[in-house]
């Protein structure tokens, strides 16, 4: 499989959290496709904090686009320049006040290559101690929700992780830590 050629790209819209681009792009076999959309968002981290009790971390939040409440990971983005196991560690100190002793790459994943480009790094966090309060920005309303592995697992299993990606991190996770 070889990658397609951009003839040419503009943007049609650049703000924080919506950037819309077009290309104009040659296919291998010579077809030229003349609008192709690509959402472009930042790097994103997810992770699966478990703390010196042996319970994982979850966030309890408003998710605007889906119009509920969901239960998720803690979650964020890779600032500029910052490497994403660094923003991990950040965001999940930011959303729940834990800090870590371990941290292991699980994996990276896209929620959708085919219009976006952005990875998701997962990392497991192992050894949490609550050190501080919520550290939320203005647009956050976070409640940090405590499972056991066991409640974990049921609530995954049960389909009740409603992001993709969360839902994935986790399957990889309890696998890499030998829990399926």
């Amino acid at each position: 499989m070889k990658k397609w050629k951009v003839l040419d790209s503009k943007y049609i819209i650049q703000r924080p959290w919506a950037t819309l681009r077009v290309d104009r792009l040659e296919m291998p076999n010579g077809n030229i496709k003349e609008e192709y959309y690509v959402l472009e968002y930042p790097k994103w981290v997810n992770m699966i904090g478990i703390t010196k009790e042996n319970t994982i971390l979850f966030v309890k939040q408003y998710r605007h686009g889906a119009g509920e409440v969901l239960v998720e990971l803690p979650a964020g983005v890779v600032e500029d320049g910052e490497e994403p196991e660094l923003a991990a560690r950040r965001e999940l100190l930011e959303e729940t006040g834990y800090a870590f002793d371990s941290i292991e790459y699980v994996c990276k994943l896209y929620a959708n290559p085919a219009t976006s480009g952005n990875p998701t790094f997962s990392y497991i966090l192992q050894g949490g101690v609550k050190i501080q309060e919520q550290e939320l920005d203005a647009s956050e309303d976070i409640e940090v929700v405590e499972m056991s592995i066991e409640e974990a697992k049921a609530f995954l299993f049960d389909n009740k992780i409603g992001q993709a990606l969360h839902a994935s991190a986790l399957f990889y996770s309890f696998k890499k830590l030998g829990l399926l």
